[in-house]
């Protein structure tokens, strides 16, 4: 494991451990979010028959390292009447909720942060931090914008995490492992072992189990889509209805915080339905690795087949946002309530009697 070579270097086990949690973050979260923000602006723009940026840099490439900059030398202001100990606590909770959700996925079988056997567990648990945090951020701005677009959140995320938790449940009931780590490697071998068809169950099992797992799989992706505050259901920071939401009365580096952790949570549920129904870091087609004898070759592939995975679902968050319009606050409800919930209830019986077979 990355801890114990970096431990041998450092010889202090605390600090091997700070190195090691800050690996994803300066290694993998920011370069991800300063390449998402530029792809978001060049895939709408694209899709709206347009260029987008194109000045900083070759064809804009370093727009968002300017936006970064000129984030880091605004003015962080805080009204007169703003709780400014909550105002100024809400924005690192956020980003911590959403940070801390990577310490349990696996990007490599080499490479994860803590191989924890309730690892999907402490990954629903510690985002709803973020929850607390956009709570918290539209109480403390003393706006009513802020406040209604918090009050949003927390009633979207509360009901859409209750189909994904579902979701998960089917998973766990016909894996049986909460482990992130353990889910990646039962989906070994070929793409046809991934939980999307069926994993390892026996021929008859897995062509009674497929159309029941690409349902759960929509679900997720559905549920996982609100829970990020993503097109269409981005109500919570509304532009034309709330001018910003929750975040209306942020400005510089708290703002970029609120901003890195959208993004980060944007990859965080993209990798754990990756990992979840499309085999983690399981190449679809086996490793070159194994074919010419180079085992060190083996994680790097998977790496690069974790990422690819995760940010293909990523594209497609991006791609919804310009195609679809925001619902309604009682249109948001419904879907939840009436539709999501249901069907993943009914679709968790029948994977159960499927597996029992």
């Amino acid at each position: 494991m990355i801890y114990d070579v970096i431990n041998n270097l450092t010889g202090s086990p605390v600090l091997s451990a700070v190195i090691v949690a800050m690996l994803p973050l300066f290694l993998f979260i920011l370069p991800f979010a300063l390449v998402a923000v530029y792809l978001e602006r060049k895939v709408s723009a694209h899709m709206q028959d347009r260029l987008g940026p194109m000045r900083v840099g070759y064809h804009g490439i370093l727009q968002t390292i300017a936006d970064i900059i000129k984030l880091i030398q605004k003015e962080d202001i805080i009204a007169n009447e703003n709780d400014k100990l909550l105002f100024n606590i809400a924005p690192v909770l956020v980003f911590v909720g959403s940070y801390a959700a990577f310490a349990a996925i696996p990007f490599t079988s080499v490479y994860i942060g803590a191989q924890i056997d309730l690892g999907i567990f402490l990954i629903i648990a510690v985002t709803g931090l973020v929850v607390a945090g956009i709570l918290m951020a539209g109480w403390a701005s003393n706006n009513k914008y802020s406040l209604l677009g918090a009050m949003r959140a927390a009633a979207q995320i509360i009901s859409y995490e209750i189909p994904t938790i579902l979701v998960v449940l089917s998973l766990v009931m016909m894996t049986g492992s909460m482990n992130l780590y353990t889910l990646s490697e039962m989906q070994t071998g070929y793409f046809w072992n991934w939980n999307l068809f069926g994993g390892s169950y026996d021929l008859l099992q897995k062509l009674l189990l497929i159309p029941f797992m690409l349902i759960g799989f929509i679900i997720i992706y559905i549920s996982t889509l609100a829970e990020v505050n993503r097109t269409p259901f981005d109500i919570p920071e509304a532009e034309s209805e709330l001018v910003s939401g929750f975040h209306t009365e942020y400005s510089g580096m708290k703002f970029a915080m609120f901003f890195l952790a959208e993004y980060a949570n944007m990859f965080a549920v993209s990798a754990i339905v990756a990992a979840l129904f499309l085999g983690g870091y399981q190449s679809p087609f086996g490793y070159l690795g194994n074919l010419i004898g180079a085992e060190w070759l083996v994680s790097i592939e998977q790496f690069l087949w974790f990422t690819i995975k995760g940010v293909g679902l990523v594209l497609v968050q991006m791609w919804l946002r310009w195609t679809l319009p925001r619902l309604r606050v009682d249109q948001l409800m419904t879907v939840s309530w009436k539709y999501l919930i249901p069907i993943s209830f009914v679709n968790l019986i029948i994977i159960g009697l499927i597996t029992i077979l």
